[in-house]
């Protein structure tokens, strides 16, 4: 019998006190995904590749999964694969997909804003003879459509890479049309809320991102997509739990969406009211119903998650930049925006609404504060 959530249903994360807001880093192992994660301990730790009883037991196990990680993206079980990561899962494909395609091209064609594992892909292509196209997005983060379409028609195209929706501002990308040239979609922000529309050929996915276990990548490969053999490399328990957990997040998506949503609608309302010279990114209606990421002038932007993190809440940066590496967000800077001082909350089920309003309550003074040691004031 299948584990299931109740509906609406919110969980606190981990152990500790304070706010999580990075669920677009990681959501908290849900409830369903740590049962069924000690259930399949017991059955599943086998080598489901083995004959003998207890690998066919995990096997089951295995298939069973599989199964239900389709039916919650809508998409054949033997299209199902699994690797050790949503980043695995991403630089499989990249590399699968110009495999398969290299007869009719050697061409990649992304966004400007895709995840580094795309572009990291992009570089490795290069660095081996392979060309790359970067489309540009406009000050949203949405990309360019008519550049879109002029890229991929053109010749000895084999592959074309679109995120779903920005890990980094939330943006949600139109969906557009590639023609024959297969399409890579990351969709490991946008799997949590249901699955992923468009005439995508590949997607890959993360189950951290939804509440499943960690170690779970999700990589799906529709049927007739030259695609060499995929090595599966994730243990039957962990994706047990993740197809366990990814059913019962469907389940309360709807209602955790317009919770969620509201939420973020009430940080990009209230966030300039009450702090002098911030920018809020990403695109106000195409947009994730738990991201929002805005920028504070005259603010170091690690400091200011450091303070944040002093008063209990954990939250991420839209930009990548730090102290040692000393480079920007490549999506920011695409954007057009601001990609110093950025703060991006991400929230999920387990969020309280007076974890929003405290943060509200303090943002303010903390960015008052840190503006103020650095000589900044009269704002």
């Amino acid at each position: 019998m299948p584990l299931r959530a109740v509906p609406g249903s919110a969980w606190r994360y981990g152990r500790g006190v304070g706010a999580y807001l990075d669920a677009a880093t990681a959501v908290p192992l849900h409830p369903v995904a740590r049962q069924a994660l000690h259930a399949a301990l017991d059955d599943g730790w086998a080598d489901p590749g083995k004959l003998y009883a207890q690998a066919r037991r995990a096997r089951q196990l295995l298939d069973a999964a599989r199964s239900s990680l389709a039916d919650s993206l809508l998409v054949r079980p033997d299209e199902v694969f699994f690797t050790a990561s949503g980043t695995a899962a991403v630089r499989l494909a990249v590399r699968g997909g110009l495999a398969g395609r290299r007869r009719a091209g050697a061409s990649l064609v992304h966004s400007a804003v895709e995840h580094s594992s795309v572009l990291h892909a992009a570089e490795e292509h290069v660095a081996t003879g392979g060309r790359a196209v970067s489309v540009p997005v406009d000050r949203s983060g949405r990309v360019d459509e008519e550049a879109w379409r002029a890229a991929v028609i053109a010749p000895d195209v084999a592959l074309a890479a679109l995120i779903s929706a920005s890990h980094e501002v939330g943006t949600v990308q139109p969906q557009v049309e590639a023609g024959p040239v297969p399409v890579l979609v990351d969709a490991a922000q946008s799997v949590p809320w249901g699955p992923v529309p468009g005439g995508w050929s590949l997607l890959a996915a993360s189950a951290r991102k939804w509440g499943g276990p960690p170690g779970v990548g999700v990589l799906v490969v529709r049927k007739g997509v030259r695609f060499p053999a995929v090595p599966e490399d994730a243990g039957v328990p962990a994706i047990v739990a993740a197809a366990a957990s990814l059913r019962a997040v469907h389940e309360s998506a709807a209602a955790e969406d317009a919770r969620l949503r509201a939420l973020v609608d009430l940080i990009r309302a209230r966030v300039p009211e009450t702090v002098p010279d911030v920018e809020v990114l990403g695109d106000p209606e195409h947009r994730l119903p738990n991201v929002v990421t805005f920028s504070c002038l005259y603010v170091d932007g690690e400091a200011l998650l450091h303070e944040l993190d002093r008063r209990g809440f954990a939250v991420s940066s839209g930009s990548s930049c730090t102290s040692s590496t000393l480079t920007p967000s490549h999506v920011l800077e695409a954007m057009g925006v601001l990609s110093h001082g950025n703060v991006r909350i991400s929230l999920h089920a387990g969020t309280l609404d007076s974890d929003v309003d405290r943060l509200l309550a303090e943002l303010p003074s903390v960015v008052s504060s840190l503006r103020a040691q650095a000589g900044v004031t009269g704002l």
